[in-house]
């Protein structure tokens, strides 16, 4: 078994893919719209999903902005250097929401960014 993706509702599918590939330096690998339920999946990851777990990015076509609730965490990409990794997020538009540094209570280095939806990504550099 394996972790295929994680499925994100997303409010403008354009500006969300823009994001994950300008930003977040992702591959857009699959986009396909399914005009009788009204909506349109987008898959982007760091490899192919065959081989790597990829996030799909939902488009209804009706809905153009959702409640965040309380359930859901963040995303954790792993990244050479979260001090880097801030820094070029940061020069390409994105939004920091928590700059790098240890974690509460542990020795890990991480932060956190957030996508155009108000989705959190946490950063954790490689041990």
């Amino acid at each position: 078994m394996r972790i295929l993706h994680t499925m994100l509702r997303v409010g403008d599918l354009q500006r969300s893919i823009d994001f994950y590939t300008q930003i977040m330096g992702m591959s857009l690998l699959q986009q396909k719209d399914y005009p009788a339920g009204r909506f349109t999946l987008a898959f982007l990851g760091y490899g192919p999903a065959t081989e790597h777990t990829v996030i799909e990015l939902t488009y209804n076509w009706d809905i153009h902005c959702y409640d965040m609730g309380t359930a859901f965490g963040h995303i954790a990409i792993e990244v050479d250097n979260v001090y880097d990794a801030c820094d070029a997020i940061r020069a390409k538009g994105g939004k920091i929401i928590r700059e790098a540094g240890p974690m509460n209570a542990g020795s890990s280095i991480i932060a956190f960014a957030e996508d155009p939806d108000g989705y959190p990504i946490e950063l954790i550099g490689k041990k």
